[in-house]
């Protein structure tokens, strides 16, 4: 591969459902954020092939105590970026509430509080446009089978220009129950072009489904469709929902995510070019590419979300997450270098799933070693603190506070259907209070536990493979905990976090 080229994905972590916009020379992508915490990350790119992460548009889920623990699955799904009126807009769809909006002058804000557009349950993947032309405004959405008892189908609605209400009662504009071969229509992105209403939508579920493109010469339809990506004969499975974006110059480029298992959702970019029978092309006569010259843009140094973290003065990158609303003083900020996490109190200290003080970044969807420097500044017994692999399955190697006041080496793990972890190797004792802990993981998400108590790395346990949630790739996670009791219960110190490529 070239300078000259790219190779997908360009995203190669769980960056789930993208949207993605053009302001001026600068494209912007957003992507669910399910029930983690602060939510809507915002990347950044001059390219469209390197991208930072440069803030979060939701700080907190509401309504608050809904959210004060783990939802895994739940939250923040498949939203939509635009801009408009010189403001970011984002909309996304709660399963469980509705329609949710937030917007902002500047990509990192300030963003206004959410606003509820439509409350309801089962309605998801919303999409607004605003139609230069004529200035109306349109919101699309799809329906979550699980909340509504509806799937397969497109709702649209007028919406006032100022995107604080809907105008109507809502109209089925496309039905896929009556497209042969169709199912589980979702994601629909909603556009202009050339005299047309476009949606481009995927069918068929994440894994083994296609995109696919309707178009109408009026908003409320009748639309009709083409498939216009799908995985043909390369290893791109289900080539799933994303967004369209034209450059300055007049290219076109589409962004879609590929489901892969623990890693998640990871992101692909498509060349995109309209057809001399006006429906666009995407990829290569439609299939996905794996390499493919860049965008005609000027050339950009190698760039990536960041994952390293030395926690300066206490205080945790953009790319760390909480698994719920955060709880006052968690993390605590202080003169030096290094991450103290309070070891939060929990009656379910004996599984990471339901814990809402784990902090987390996106599982790298290549191999990696991750490593990171721990030190137990608590004399509670039965407190600890770790790095963990967190799925509906996890794993974690730390330190534990014995009753004897002396430090352990643990590693634990739990499989998705036990309610509670068990040792993954027998507790050796530690002769300090600091270890050095590293996850290697390998093709597969296959992870190997190992830790340096002074002696050296030596591996614990056996090999764990990482597992998804049903909708969220697998995390990796630091956590401190102590039983449940009265009074402060110490922290656990990190330092150093460090991915390396395998």
């Amino acid at each position: 591969m070239t300078t000259e080229t790219y190779r997908n994905p360009i995203l190669d972590a769980d960056w789930s459902d993208p949207d993605v916009v053009r302001v001026g020379d600068d494209f912007y992508l957003t992507a669910s954020s399910f029930g983690r915490a602060p939510g809507l990350p915002l990347l950044h790119s001059r390219d469209l092939v390197n991208w930072t992460l440069v803030g979060h548009a939701l700080e907190r889920l509401e309504p608050a105590e809904e959210f004060a623990r783990p939802r895994h699955d739940c939250g923040v799904w498949a939203p939509s970026l635009r801009y408009h009126d010189e403001r970011f807009w984002i909309f996304w769809g709660d399963p469980d509430q509705g329609i949710f909006q937030v917007n902002a002058p500047e990509i990192r804000g300030p963003w206004t509080r959410p606003h509820l557009l439509k409350a309801g349950k089962g309605l998801i993947d919303p999409c607004p446009l605003w139609d230069d032309e004529t200035g109306e405004a349109y919101l699309v959405h799809a329906w979550a089978k699980s909340r509504s008892g509806i799937k397969n189908r497109l709702t649209g609605h007028r919406m006032h220009p100022d995107g604080t209400e809907l105008l109507d009662e809502g109209k089925v504009i496309v039905d896929a129950d009556r497209i042969p071969g169709w199912f589980t229509l979702e994601g629909p992105k909603l556009y202009r072009h050339d005299g047309w209403f476009w949606i481009l939508a995927p069918a068929g579920g994440v894994e083994t489904g296609w995109q696919g493109a309707f178009r109408s010469r009026g908003f409320f339809g009748p639309y009709e469709e083409r498939i216009v990506l799908e995985q043909k004969d390369t290893d791109v499975n289900g080539p799933h929902q994303g967004g369209w974006v034209r450059t300055a110059s007049g290219e076109d480029w589409f962004l879609h995510f590929q489901q892969r298992g623990a890693y998640g959702r990871v992101v692909h970019l498509q060349p995109m070019r309209w057809g001399g029978d006006g429906w666009p092309v995407l990829g290569e006569n439609g299939a996905p590419v794996a390499v493919h010259k860049k965008p005609g843009l000027p050339p950009q140094p190698p760039a990536a979300p960041a994952t390293d973290d030395d926690f300066p003065g206490g205080r945790y990158g953009r790319q760390w997450q909480w698994t719920a609303n955060p709880g006052d003083g968690w993390a605590t900020q202080h003169s030096g270098d290094g991450l103290r996490l309070t070891c939060v109190r929990s009656a379910d200290a004996h599984d990471l799933r339901k814990l809402p003080n784990v902090l987390t970044q996106r599982l790298p969807g290549t191999p990696c070693t991750v490593e990171v420097e721990l030190r137990l500044d608590s004399d509670e017994p039965g407190a600890r603190a770790g790095l963990a692999v967190l799925g509906d399955a996890f794993g974690w190697i730390g330190l534990q506070r014995g009753a004897d006041g002396t430090a352990h080496l643990v590693h634990r793990f739990a499989e998705a259907v036990a309610d509670a972890e068990r040792d993954a190797a027998h507790p050796r004792l530690a002769p300090g209070d600091r270890a050095r802990l590293r996850i290697d993981i390998g093709a597969g998400a296959r992870c190997r536990f190992s830790a340096d108590v002074g002696d050296g790395f030596r591996p614990s346990g056996p090999v764990f493979a990482a597992t998804p949630w049903r909708w969220v790739g697998a995390l990796l996670g630091l956590v401190a905990l102590a039983p449940a009791g009265q009074g402060h219960a110490g922290a656990g110190t990190f330092t150093q976090f460090r991915i390396s490529a395998s």
